[in-house]
């Protein structure tokens, strides 16, 4: 086996029938050979261009032709029957179109008394459940005690409940044969109890804020969980009590989730009509009773569509309010 001379470009050739050895992680590059060689260390610009990309597929159907079946369901479904609430509104029993079933329900004295009724409860239900909420939520998520973990569970079950139990269960306790009165009449020998009322507008408003304070405290509870607890051993090192902590540190944490919850608490207070029927309160009537009254009792459609316009809007109105609070408060 004879070998070859150095040639003019210092590449020292291999021996006759042998292969020629590459460096580790190569492979020799030519013709019908693969592997990294000079091409493959070219940059991107000077490499042979490739196949050029396949054009994307047109659509055949538009995007906006998909939507239309959803929109159609829903149209059907909620937006023509409130649209038959407003036509028939300003349709009075003669016939025609006219204003007059505006005029008549606003110059009704009950239909003031019921939006009267209907506001100062919605906004005395939402305080009592603001304050109830606060000071639950405070305890659940700073007050260590056995079982914490299973009422704050407890709060979201709470949610699913319909109100009309909420109200049965008062009846049950503070109702004119329930527990309290039965106990009061076995201790002192009267001939009834004390407690009646359930059948006022304070039970009615008793009602309201056990059923919706846990819509204010499960927002406090969400917020309070990422509360940063250094702050609050800060303020105690610092000798701050547990009133200032509160007031200082904890309060403008859940300023945002109380105004949220706050707002949703209104809007369904403006709005709950189980709770109302319920209680049997007399002389206790809200824009959804005299709804009620008017359609069912009275059979005065155009009044009572009125009435549920009036109380839409407002309900829309509180709404938007409602959603404009939740997006600042992140929720």
């Amino acid at each position: 086996m004879t070998t070859t001379g150095t040639s003019a470009t210092g590449i020292t050739p291999t021996p006759t029938g042998t292969t020629p050895t590459t460096p580790t992680g190569t492979t020799p590059t030519g013709p019908g050979t693969t592997g990294t060689g000079t091409a493959a260390l070219r940059p991107p610009a000077e490499q042979a261009p490739g196949p050029a990309l396949a054009p994307a597929r047109s659509r055949s159907v538009p995007t906006w032709v998909w939507a239309l079946p959803p929109v159609a369901v829903l149209a059907l479904a909620f937006l023509y029957p409130l649209a038959l609430v407003v036509q028939q509104s300003f349709t009075p029993d003669e016939g025609g179109v006219s204003l007059d079933p505006y005029a008549d329900v606003f110059a009704s004295e009950v239909f003031r008394d019921a939006l009267t009724t209907t506001v100062w409860l919605a906004v005395g239900s939402t305080l009592g459940c603001l304050v109830l909420g606060f000071v639950l939520a405070l305890v659940i998520a700073f007050v260590p005690f056995p079982g914490g973990k299973a009422v704050a569970r407890f709060v979201d079950v709470f949610l699913s409940f319909p109100s009309f139990l909420i109200t049965l269960a008062l009846l049950f306790v503070y109702g004119s044969v329930g527990m309290a009165n039965g106990l009061w009449t076995d201790v002192t020998g009267a001939a009834e109890g004390p407690f009646h009322f359930l059948t006022t507008p304070w039970g009615v408003l008793l009602a309201e804020i056990t059923y919706f304070t846990p819509f204010v405290m499960r927002p406090l509870l969400a917020a309070f969980s990422q509360l940063d607890t250094s702050q609050l051993e800060v303020a105690s090192s610092l000798g701050a009590g547990p009133v200032r902590i509160v007031r200082q540190v904890i309060l403008p944490e859940a300023l945002p989730a109380l105004a949220a919850g706050g707002s949703l608490v209104l809007v369904m207070c403006l709005n709950e009509f189980g709770i109302v029927l319920f209680t049997g309160a007399k002389g206790v009537t809200t824009l959804p009773m005299l709804v009620y009254s008017k359609a069912i009792l009275e059979s005065d459609y155009p009044a009572a569509c009125v009435v549920a316009v009036v109380n839409i809007a407002i309900s829309v109105g509180l709404y938007s309010l409602y959603r404009v609070v939740s997006r600042r408060a992140g929720a």
